[in-house]
């Protein structure tokens, strides 16, 4: 039978989450955290909590999560952080996860950790959801707006009969349509946008009168005053709509993060092999064998301190 868990056991969770994320465990420290996650059963549930977070929403917010806290004080107040996130996990339910805003969990179509989701809307137009995306629909009379709140989506506009315009809301700012095929992305305080047909108007929340008109086979970035360059899209750009992550000679790093948003739990790359280079498709619906490649094709190996724990580390 499952015991309560008091105060102490759940901060020498939080406190073996953080030493264990900070930087590259030592062998050492991996044997010391397994002989206490072993001592008692109360530990072990302790331990549970922790990945019950990682199922939930893929990692802990990004300062508890950066492998470069340093210092006594950063290092508290990360663990104070996740501790009080432990604290408000119970048997059946969650609080709001402070780095999710409120809005996000209450939208009217949300996507999961792995999940995709397509939704035929009421125009007509067509929107697909990628993985941990929350979005909410407001059609009326005068316009027809989405409002991306994470994530990323991709729009197919239907023409509309009383020639409402059609835009997607983020954070950062308007994506209007001017009768297109189009993603957003918005993560990390930018939102990213790649046309595939005809062309969008981007104008940055802060700064409305500047616009910048994107055709199709371009991709930018722009934050809530300013409008990156406007750049050829990348290979594969909108291959998540068929289940597809196309990548051309990419840093192993950046694989990893990106791999990330399909992939519930903690999945971290060693400093050491970064900047080791891969191309190739993969099916984003089964990260177990991504993983499993990934040993194969370069010289790296891949080792599992719990199925939502997952170091790629050099040979």
């Amino acid at each position: 039978m499952a015991q309560a868990l008091d105060y102490r056991t759940l901060e020498a969770a939080a406190t073996w989450y953080v030493q264990l994320n900070a930087a590259q465990p030592s062998d050492a420290q991996l044997q010391a955290w397994q002989d206490w996650l072993g001592k008692s059963q109360a530990h072990a549930q302790a331990w549970a909590r922790v990945e019950k977070l990682q199922r939930q929403f893929g990692s802990l917010p990004a300062d508890v999560a950066l492998p470069t806290l340093a210092g006594v004080r950063a290092r508290r107040r990360a663990v104070l952080k996740t501790l009080a996130m432990l604290l408000a996990v119970g048997a059946t339910g969650w609080s709001v996860h402070e780095s999710t805003p409120a809005l996000a969990l209450m939208a009217e179509l949300r996507t999961a950790k792995g999940q995709r989701r397509q939704v035929r809307l009421s125009d007509g137009s067509q929107l697909e959801l990628n993985s941990d995306s929350a979005v909410d629909i407001h059609f009326d009379g005068l316009q027809r707006q989405l409002r991306l709140y994470r994530g990323e989506i991709m729009v197919q506009t239907a023409s509309d009969p009383a020639a409402r315009p059609f835009e997607v809301q983020t954070a950062e700012g308007r994506v209007r349509a001017l009768g297109t095929r189009f993603s957003v992305r918005s993560d990390d305080g930018q939102s990213r946008v790649s046309v595939l047909q005809h062309a969008v108007e981007i104008r940055p929340v802060d700064n409305p009168l500047l616009m910048l008109r994107l055709n199709a086979g371009q991709s930018v970035s722009f934050d809530q005053r300013q409008i990156g360059s406007a750049h050829s899209a990348a290979p594969g750009t909108g291959a998540w709509t068929q289940g597809m992550l196309t990548v051309i000679e990419w840093r192993l790093a950046d694989f990893v993060s990106e791999l990330r948003r399909y992939r519930p739990g903690m999945l971290r790359c060693a400093e050491g092999i970064a900047d080791l280079r891969l191309s190739g498709a993969f099916r984003i619906d089964d990260t177990d064998t991504i993983l499993e490649n990934l040993s194969a094709s370069l010289p790296v190996k891949v080792r599992y301190l719990t199925r939502y724990w997952v170091s790629i580390e050099a040979v």
